[in-house]
């Protein structure tokens, strides 16, 4: 990545759901790393407050947490108004948190049904919805939707449960009806659609050598930040609006099936 480009990221605010674990962590270690103020939010306290250490280590620079349970509207209420009170300017918000729900024979409850709609939909938008008053204080506003490949017209179900299948589609929705909703005004809607990913880390050794993958390995984590971060530094008068980010391994096999 260049470092005109991450130069750009310097102290902006950057809000990321889902940050405990995972992509999310990956993208608040990276963004951090770039001169970013990243507010963690999740689930975990323990989880947040672990890569909020790894943060601090790395950058000398300590991160907000902030509780998030996307799946209950009183939670993201909370957190919208912790996160509003501390920081009046919010410059992206990268929607990345949402229940997984694999593909069973056995049938799901409604507790999970529910969590997994409401974390990708619900809880998505409300707390979008909440940070558009800061988003309009700042010169460089952003929303990011993590969604999936699964979400892509006549993409198979695979591993993914028809809840959740239904849910990446309806953040896929969400994230057009933003751009639509937001037209005229200085925020934009990216939405990013990534494949099965290779979950590591930057405090991977492995990170690094990503680069020098062959075509055929899956994608990682890093594939998806360094998209993430092209989309958000792109000149304002365009909106990378929707990014497929495809692998010839578990990715979109046109030949109908998804390759092992």
């Amino acid at each position: 990545m260049s470092e005109q480009r991450t130069d750009s990221l310097k102290d902006l605010n950057i809000v990321i759901t889902g940050a405990g674990r995972g992509l999310g962590a990956a993208l608040a270690l990276s963004l951090s790393e770039f001169g970013s103020n990243v507010i963690l939010c999740g689930r975990s306290p323990e989880a947040l407050d672990a890569i909020a250490g790894h943060i601090e280590t790395r950058t000398g620079r300590r991160s907000k947490t902030v509780i998030l349970d996307l799946a209950d509207a009183d939670s993201v209420e909370k957190a919208a108004k912790a996160i509003t009170s501390n920081f009046p300017a919010v410059d992206v918000l990268i929607n990345n948190g949402m229940m997984w729900l694999e593909n069973r024979a056995d049938p799901y409850d409604a507790a999970e049904v529910l969590g997994v709609v409401n974390s990708a939909i619900t809880g998505t938008f409300l707390l979008t919805q909440a940070l558009l008053p800061v988003f309009q204080k700042s010169e460089r506003p952003d929303v990011v939707t993590i969604g999936s490949i699964t979400s892509l017209p006549n993409f198979g179900l695979h591993a993914a449960s028809v809840p959740f299948y239904a849910a990446k589609h309806g953040q896929a929705g969400l994230a057009d009806g933003l751009r639509q909703m937001l037209w005229g005004t200085p925020v934009r809607s990216i939405c990013i659609h990534p494949p099965w990913l290779r979950d590591i880390s930057p405090l991977d050794d492995e990170w690094e050598a990503v680069p020098s993958l062959s075509k055929g390995a899956l994608a990682t984590n890093r594939d998806v930040v360094e998209a993430v971060c092209f989309a958000i530094t792109q000149p304002r008068h365009i909106t990378i609006a929707s990014m497929v980010i495809d692998s010839d391994s578990r990715g979109i096999d046109y030949r109908g099936h998804l390759e092992a």
